[in-house]
């Protein structure tokens, strides 16, 4: 058949995780309705359409136009397990959670959500400093542009699907190309060179992925334009590191501001305090978050 079936661990939701997905109209790399996903996914050297559904205990995963081999399938459910984090367990985090104020009223509403995220490190490190100190909205106006001009397309029943840039292409830019797509010249400039770096074979995914969270944070922040902010959004999104914590993320201050009530948003040593009690899970907790910040899509 040319299908999988994935098991999930409990509790998961793949209607809570479609309203993350469909949080912008301007989203170019899946496409979401109120049943589905749909991902062009670079595997080897294919691109290849990939359907996601929702089955109670499951998620079903359909090749709507490809043949595909069964190395390629388990390539599609290892790229699938890391986006959707579907290897952790969260019965910690939901005990944890259902003691605390903030937390405890997200939780139930949202329970299911996993952290999805973003299993490349150029994508995750790309969109996060795309993200620096611009709205959200227009940050998906530059990642629109970028991945129009440089990525990948596959043109299936009238829809083009993308992929993110790969690396290698980016590498061989100016920072004049880039600017041309509103990136600021610092931001271009640091984009190529983390492109370089890739492509060099100096920084690598799977390299960090052998060492503790503090030495990849440290190696991340030996980047140029990654400061503590990128670092740890990049532990969370990309590396699944449940506990990194983007302390002083302008979107995290809003939602406790709105969970509380509070006519001021909360100051960094206030954020850190609440970072205690979420120990081991301030990355879940910051992701639930973010979630309360966009209502009931």
């Amino acid at each position: 058949m040319n299908n999988l079936l994935l098991d999930v661990p409990q509790p998961f939701d793949f209607h809570e995780c479609l309203v993350f997905l469909s949080r912008s109209e301007q989203e170019v790399l899946h496409v979401t309705t109120d049943r589905v996903v749909q991902k062009l996914m670079r595997i080897g050297e294919r691109l290849i359409l990939v359907e996601l559904q929702g089955e109670q205990d499951h998620i079903r995963i359909l090749f709507p136009v490809d043949d595909v081999s069964d190395t390629e399938k388990e390539c599609v459910e290892r790229e699938v397990r890391d986006w959707l984090d579907l290897d952790r367990d969260l019965t910690p985090f939901e005990a944890m959670g259902a003691k605390d104020e903030l937390l405890a009223p997200l939780i139930e509403a949202h329970r299911g959500l996993r952290m999805i995220g973003f299993p490349d490190l150029f994508e995750a490190l790309t969109w996060a400093i795309i993200g620096q100190q611009i709205t959200l909205s227009f940050a998906y106006t530059i990642k629109r542009r970028f991945v129009e001009r440089y990525g990948e397309q596959r043109v299936i029943e009238g829809r083009t699907y993308w992929t993110f840039p790969r690396a290698e292409r980016v590498a061989l830019l100016e920072p004049e190309a880039l600017r041309e797509l509103q990136f600021s010249r610092r931001k271009a400039e640091y984009v190529i060179d983390i492109a370089r770096e890739i492509t060099g074979g100096t920084l690598s995914k799977s390299a960090l992925q052998s060492q503790s969270s503090s030495d990849i944070r440290q190696r991340l922040l030996s980047i140029r334009g990654v400061g503590a902010w990128t670092a740890d959004y990049v532990l969370m999104k990309c590396f699944q590191d449940a506990s990194a914590f983007p302390v002083a993320d302008v979107g995290l201050h809003q939602a406790i501001q709105h969970q509380l009530g509070t006519p001021k948003k909360p100051t960094i040593e206030e954020v850190k305090r609440y970072g205690e009690r979420w120990k081991g899970w301030e990355g879940y907790a910051t992701f639930y978050l973010w979630r309360s910040l966009y209502g009931d899509v």
